[in-house]
């Protein structure tokens, strides 16, 4: 009978097959090993050293003040009205993704906010994918991006995208090849500017990624959190457009929100019926041929409401105050803030790189996001990048991401936006110091000179 009891209470322990095949978050590790050394300075996570716009915060806490009652209820699933016109506003503006009240026009794009980019990701992913469906991410991947897909009991059915070994673009020839083989995608994700390498995509290739999912019956997700994050020579931001393209956003980093948590999708709506529900009499499983919705739809928004299922029930909403504020930061003044410090980031990546080149030339990235991306030195131990990582903050007190949280054993993500002015330098002084004695002698002990 103790056998049984105990037999039983070890199967109670037992945590789902899902979470156990879902990476753990490597924030969670930089973390931890950066707590063993009280002056360790990060260039890991993705954050910006900026809050809110000061204007914004201030009218936000006007809000809260006249009537904090109201402003703590819930809002709608799908946002506040006067955010969601914002949005509507700004995306038909400076994105070209218009909201039209023609249903019958193939771009109509509708806006949901969400509690963050992540969110996002998992209302286009749960909204459009089954397990069963094969979905592409190009390595290296955001890590989140592939930790949704694990926990959700797809990590069996994520295709690895091919990219280009010096320049880390994705292979476009590799994806034409895949759409068009026996057992195609369903959804392919892009993050542009990419998070982790920095490399911006051109409208060309853009395109030509859109005309590809098209023509082989495939989602676009594009993750575009990075949009004001442009630093390339005449470089550009794009969103293409089109019934089959979904795009993603978020007030992180740009208007320095990463603790308010606010994102949003932008969708093209569309009618549908599903064979396998009952009640809908007709199958429509994708976008449909060439891109363009498919024939037997009957009810309209249905990829609106699919997402406000997700939303309903993991989050409800973003919060209210989280909304107003993000709304406030879209109005006068916000635009600017924006853009005076982003502006400054320029110098801070060209520091960091100069920090890199021990690793030259196998570093990449700068054109956009945040990041630098870069291979180690071959040997060394340094396939073992996150042992690599440990001993960076412990010999040289600065802390990076390890490549192999989003698919490149061996490799590092180095942010250059997450420390302010009086930090960075001392940050990439440590990173260089560390990184020249890693390629010179490995992984041993540093001279004790004092830290920068």
């Amino acid at each position: 009978m103790a056998a049984n009891a105990m037999a039983a209470a070890a199967k109670f322990k037992n945590l789902s097959r899902r979470i156990d095949a879902t990476d753990t978050p490597v924030i969670d590790f930089t973390r931890r090993i950066m707590a063993q050394r009280k002056d360790a300075l990060s260039l890991a996570q993705g954050i910006v050293h900026w809050g809110p716009p000061p204007v914004a915060l201030e009218r936000l806490s006007a809000r809260l003040a006249s009537d904090p009652a109201a402003v703590s209820q819930y809002a709608p699933n799908e946002g506040l009205p006067a955010l969601r016109a914002a949005l509507r506003r700004k995306l038909a503006d400076r994105n070209k993704l218009a909201h039209l009240a023609d249903r019958n026009k193939l771009a109509h794009y509708d806006v949901i906010v969400t509690p963050g980019c992540n969110q996002a990701f998992l209302n286009a992913l749960l909204a459009l994918c089954d397990v069963e469906d094969r979905v592409v991410l190009f390595k290296p991947y955001y890590f989140d991006h592939l930790m949704a897909m694990q926990m959700t009991g797809s990590a069996d059915r994520v295709v690895i995208g091919s990219t280009h070994p010096d320049t880390l673009r994705p292979d476009l020839d590799w994806l034409e090849g895949a759409l068009k083989g026996p057992q195609p995608p369903k959804m392919v994700v892009v993050v542009n500017p990419c998070n982790p390498t920095g490399v911006l995509l051109t409208r060309p290739e853009l395109d030509r990624l859109s005309a590809l999912c098209a023509a082989g019956g495939a989602w676009l997700v594009l993750d575009n959190t990075y949009e004001d994050f442009v630093f390339a020579e005449g470089g550009e931001h794009y969103c293409p457009s089109g019934p089959h393209v979904v795009h993603l956003f978020s007030m992180s980093k740009a208007y320095g929100m990463m603790g308010w948590r606010i994102g949003y999708i932008a969708f093209p709506d569309f009618a549908h019926a599903n064979a396998d529900v009952p009640g809908s009499p007709r199958a429509n499983g994708g976008p449909g041929a060439e891109g363009a919705p498919a024939a037997g739809a009957t009810a309209p928004g249905a990829l609106g409401a699919a997402q406000l299922k997700v939303q309903d029930a993991v989050c409800i909403c973003a919060p209210q105050p989280s909304q107003l504020l993000a709304l406030e930061s879209l109005g006068e003044g916000g635009d600017e803030y924006v853009a005076s410090r982003i502006s400054q980031l320029a110098a801070n990546r060209d520091l960091l790189r100069s920090a890199l080149a021990p690793l030259e030339p196998h570093v990449v990235g700068g054109e956009g996001a945040i990041y630098l991306w870069a291979r180690l030195p071959e040997g060394r131990g340094c396939e073992d990048d996150r042992a690599v990582v440990e001993w960076l903050v412990e010999q040289a007190g600065v802390c990076v991401i390890p490549g192999s949280a989003c698919g490149m054993p061996g490799h590092i993500r180095c942010s250059y936006a997450n420390l302010p002015p009086e930090k960075f330098p001392a940050a990439v002084a440590r990173l260089r110091a560390g990184l020249e004695h890693l390629a010179a002698h490995g992984m041993t002990d540093m001279p004790s000179t004092g830290t920068a």
